[in-house]
């Protein structure tokens, strides 16, 4: 289409512009003046103005430019048509622009959908899994379309109806590309899963001696970089491993020799390759065998390999037993050759024990006043209000101050409503009292404090009227440790000579020290957790500041004090013997692979027991794998994750992703081992800590008699008959028929102990029953993996002083300093360790406990309805929980005024309830 604007005759002559002409030929519009040609760009709008005046039309083109040109005369009515003509213009030109924008955004998409699609394609012919990684590799091609703005310029005037077809092309591909192909990817692996079930259903079925679940085999199928199995108690970790292995052989994706397996002690490794083997004959894979591996045997094979020469690491850094008598001998050492050193150890172990609770909280109780309100022990035997006070208490007792613990005031201030003052502290051989008040650094005390702030003004005010001398202390200051600092100057002001000893007799009834064997346990988990995290003791320090203000920092500062002269020692006594510790050796190892300098062919790394890992070995395993193409598969259970003591961090397992970047969570949720009720009993306890990954645990085991039974005995002397007894009836059941034996005619019984010293309850005499019970003691600990028809856990007790179970002074709070936050469930290793003494039987868990000591745990269960507890009689026990200890049980005792109810716990519990059965008032 042609078009043609110019002057009239007057216009010109009137105007006195040039001979000039406009053409328009489609979208182009060009002057012509004077024969000179120019082009106009109707798209920018600002290199033409068309002007209408009152007669003539003027056209000015680049204005404001050196170059500007214009010309005028053009009649107005043909201005309009020029105007209208422009405008027309410039929507063709945006309605072209939008479409060709529309067509290469259709175009860029559909290049990447025929990317796509020819991976998945490929995957399908070759029966793969589409990996984390291909989806990142395609995601990384991903060009990017601003998918709102081709949905706006898909709404405008005229553009639908010039794309034509390809317009409902381009919303097809609009809803493709925002559909995330994760989930489509999800969707096309699900039915590979489902197809990959069928065509190996051979493999499967043959691999171990009984069919794969298929939650098992899922498992298997799934061929993601990053897999985390979680697996119920006896739901095949083991089979599941081997049979991975043998259909990533039989598919071609892994070649044997580039497959490691890796365990966590020798006897594991072995027994792994020793089932692969066993798989692979099955399955007719003649001469095919893949390396099984522990931790520490790769590790120092990829450091020898790296550096050219092995390391050795001494039995003692290995073994537990050995490593902790290696400690005690370097502890020992310490103490002779420094005085400092000695006196940290012996304050620690004397007056810093135990921690604090946070600000305004009161913690847990020693013992209870017969209204039933906890008191705090000290090591002289006093019962004092907070454990703050405690400390200050067994400050003074370990350095030989004579003091007096709530003395009433020399001067009388009772009244009609106040009871006669008493000062925490008064030190009689200076006439000094000592008051210490629950402030913070800025002064103030817990918000649920009332009128504390008040009294302690009183206090104050009272001392300087009647001018007594006092000195104060507050919960800022002995938390940050300056307490300590200002009473030792008070004190030896006023004319107290500090004698401190650390093995100054405990009189009967005080709260004795940790023991020093407890106290080097504690100091080997720490230095395992901080060498498995890498941190020194400067970056423990820089931990350590970093904690909130209401932490007992100053008890953590004095560990770490502690903690660094036998950290240097110990890492000085591998170097004396030319070697490095497991967790050193752990993390060399990954430094090489990380760095790139050295490379293991392995392509399929699977990891047994993940739950015990800790997180240097969480590091080699990712430091494997980190190459593209490679696969990194891991079974454990986090609810039997019972190790923390040797280095294990259960975070490791539940942080999975967060560690590996990416994967896979599976559960293995049937068990071949209890029965459902057990497991139903036993999920429901350990579930119950937020922290545990969840899962619904199934069971095919059929129910064989009562799965728990809960049997009370009136004293501790009594445990080891009842137990003998209850195996008798076992015997006895067998005999008569009542009970189905084994294939071996026999029944197999663990005695499972929370200590070692529970093997006491192993019958002396059990020849008497052999023929039809095989009867062995195992540690709870050393009992993983195991299984028994029947388990008998002998002392489910709770005592105020020995053993316990749950024992309460495992998870010592300084092991924060070494290990990133995690589980802080209330006694979450402890838990973790019942449940899986509760799994380990086929058929019967049997609870022994003592009248008035009955374990926490079992309570528990007895409260939700998992168990109740018996006489050795059978008859039901009905027993009322002491409301102050929580721990004891209200039993009648006889006394001078005939029966009394009070609590099982006295004399450390006092309480006595009223004749109601209410609080004495």
């Amino acid at each position: 289409m042609i078009a043609e604007w110019g002057p009239s005759w007057w216009g010109r002559n009137i105007t006195g512009s040039p001979k000039w002409r406009l053409l328009r030929n489609d979208l182009e519009l060009s002057l012509v003046v004077d024969g000179q040609s120019s082009a106009i760009n109707v798209g920018n709008e600002t290199s033409c103005q068309v002007r209408p005046g009152l007669f003539w039309t003027s056209i000015t083109l680049h204005p404001g430019r050196p170059d500007v040109l214009k010309v005028d005369g053009l009649p107005n009515a043909q201005g309009v048509n020029l105007i209208a003509s422009m405008a027309a213009i410039l929507a063709e030109v945006e309605l072209r622009e939008d479409v060709a924008f529309l067509q290469h955004a259709d175009q860029v998409m559909s290049e990447w959908f025929r990317q796509k699609q020819a991976q998945e394609n490929t995957a399908k012919t070759e029966r793969r899994w589409l990996t984390h990684e291909m989806h990142a590799a395609l995601e990384a091609t991903r060009p990017a379309i601003d998918v709102q703005d081709v949905r706006a310029r898909l709404t405008k005037t005229g553009v639908r109806s010039r794309l034509g077809n390809k317009a409902a092309g381009i919303d097809l591909s609009l809803l493709m590309w925002e559909i995330a192909p994760q989930v489509l990817w999800h969707i096309l692996n699900m039915a590979h899963t489902e197809c990959e079930l069928k065509i190996c259903k051979g493999l499967f079925d043959s691999v171990e001696s009984k069919p794969l679940t298929e939650d098992q085999a899922r498992a298997v199928i799934c061929f993601d970089n990053r897999v985390q199995v979680v697996a119920s108690a006896g739901s095949g970790k083991t089979s599941t491993l081997v049979a991975k292995a043998a259909y990533a052989i039989h598919r071609g994706f892994v070649a044997p020799e580039r497959i490691v397996l890796l365990a966590f002690n020798k006897q594991a490794a072995e027994e792994l390759k020793d089932r692969a083997a066993k798989s692979f004959e099955r399955l007719g894979m003649d001469g095919v065998s893949v390396e099984a591996s522990t931790f520490h045997a790769l590790g120092l094979r990829i450091i020898g390999k790296a550096t050219g020469e092995k390391p050795d690491i001494p039995d003692w850094a290995i073994d537990a037993a050995g490593g902790f008598r290696k400690l005690t001998e370097i502890i020992d050492q310490l103490k002779d050759q420094s005085p400092i050193f000695k006196t940290q150890w012996d304050l620690f172990r004397f007056v810093f024990f135990r921690d604090l609770p946070k600000f305004g909280s009161s913690g847990p109780a020693d013992v209870w006043d017969d209204l039933g309100a906890g008191r705090t022990l000290t090591a002289d035997g006093k019962r004092v209000r907070s454990q703050e006070e405690a400390i200050i208490s067994n400050w003074l007792f370990y350095n030989g101050v004579n003091y007096l613990y709530e003395e009433p005031y020399k001067f009388r201030t009772a009244d009609a409503a106040h009871r006669q003052y008493r000062p925490d502290f008064y030190y009689p051989d200076i006439d000094l009292y000592h008051e210490h008040f629950a402030l913070n650094a800025n002064g103030d005390a817990p918000p649920h404090f009332r009128d504390y702030v008040a009294g302690v003004e009183w206090k104050r005010k009272l001392h300087e009227e009647l001018g007594t001398s006092l000195i104060e202390t507050t919960s800022h200051q002995i938390r940050t440790g300056i307490m300590f600092e200002h009473l030792t100057d008070e004190l030896t002001k006023g004319g107290i000579e500090l004698d401190p000893d650390p093995d100054r007799a405990i009189p009967d009834g005080g709260q004795k020290p940790i023991a020093p064997e407890e106290l080097a346990g504690l100091v080997r988990t720490f230095i395992s957790h901080a060498k498995s995290n890498c941190l020194t003791i400067s970056a423990l320090r820089q931990r350590l500041d970093a904690m909130p203000e209401d932490t007992f920092k100053h008890r953590y500062r004095m560990f770490l004090d502690i903690v660094a002269p036998i950290l240097v020692a110990w890492d000085a006594a591998l170097v004396a013997e030319g070697g490095i510790d497991f967790e050193d050796m752990l993390n060399r190892a990954a430094e090489h692979l990380e760095s790139g300098h050295h490379e293991e062919p392995y392509d399929l790394v699977m990891a047994d027991e993940f739950q015990d890992a800790s997180r240097a070995r969480a590091r080699l395993c990712r430091a494997l794998v980190r190459k593209r193409g490679r696969f990194f598969f891991a079974v454990g259970d986090d609810w039997q994750s019972i190790n923390r003591f040797a280095g294990a961090d259960v975070s490791v397992m539940t942080g999975f992703r967060e560690w590996f970047g990416h994967g896979q969570i599976l559960k293995l949720e049937q068990t071949f081992r209890c029965p459902q009720e057990l497991c139903d009993v036993s999920s429901r306890f350990i579930s119950k800590n937020p922290a545990q990954i969840r899962k619904g645990v199934r069971s095919v085991t059929p129910a064989v008699g009562p799965v728990l039974q809960a049997v009370q005995v009136d004293s501790k002397e009594k445990l080891t008959g009842a137990i003998d007894r209850f195996l008798e009836q076992l015997a006895t059941g067998i005999q008569e028929g009542t009970i189905k034996p084994g294939p071996n005619g026999k029944v197999s019984v663990y005695v499972l102990g929370r200590y070692n010293a529970d093997r006491q309850y192993i019958p002396r005499r059990k020849f008497r029953f052999e023929r039809w019970v095989d009867l062995s003691f195992l540690t709870i600990h050393r009992s993983k993996g195991s299984e028994a028809d029947y388990i008998i856990l002998p002392e489910m007790l709770t005592v105020l002083r020995g053993r316990s179970f749950p024992n309460t002074r495992t998870d010592d709070p300084v092991l924060t300093l070494a290990m990133p936050a995690g589980d802080d469930y209330p006694l979450g290793e402890e838990r973790r360790l019942f449940y899986v003494a509760l799994t380990r039987a086929r058929r019967s868990v049997v609870l022994f406990t003592v009248r008035g000591q009955c374990s926490s745990f079992l309570r528990e269960l007895e409260a939700d309805g998992g168990v109740a507890i018996t006489s050795t009689d059978g008859n039901a026990v009905q027993e009322e929980s002491c409301p102050a200890c929580k721990m004891g049980a209200l039993i009648w005792r006889n006394g001078r005024y005939g029966e009394f109810r009070s609590c099982s716990n006295f004399p450390a519990c006092h309480y006595k309830p009223g004749r109601s059965g209410e609080r004495a008032s």
